[in-house]
């Protein structure tokens, strides 16, 4: 240890100190983390929507393209958080509203997420790509 006892006395101030330190170390880190924030804008994902394999991506502003992976333009419209979840108004239906609960999710990584009308999808984010409305 480096510090020297005499025989048959007790290491009382190397205890003190030790609990000290332990103590002022452990105070100031934090207890428990808050969890990490959701990200929805400027993000992409794939996923498999009734069959068909698509990539959506919403922008900086909130604006959401979603086509298939052929090319195929399917749905776009407005996205926002509210809460935990990420609700999408599509500009080409009439549906309204449809939120999906969330979770931060890395690149590469997948989550399960249910729509507030109990519709599941596996979705898996991948690295952020704008897309373009068809011409």
């Amino acid at each position: 240890m480096g510090i020297p006892l005499e025989k048959g006395k007790k290491p009382m101030r190397f205890t003190i100190c030790l609990t000290a330190a332990l103590a002022f170390c452990a105070a100031s880190t934090p207890v428990a983390a808050k969890p990490a924030h959701f990200q929805l804008m400027s993000t992409s994902w794939s996923y498999v929507d009734h069959g068909t394999k698509v990539r959506q991506s919403v922008d900086a502003k909130g604006n959401y393209i979603e086509n298939a992976v052929s090319g195929k333009h399917v749905d776009h419209g407005t996205a926002v958080m509210k809460g935990n979840k990420a609700c999408f108004t599509s500009a080409m239906t009439s549906d309204g509203e449809m939120c999906w609960t969330t979770r931060p999710v890395a690149i590469g990584h997948s989550m399960h997420t249910v729509s507030d009308k109990g519709d599941k999808l596996t979705v898996t984010r991948v690295a952020y790509k704008p897309l373009s409305m068809p011409k």
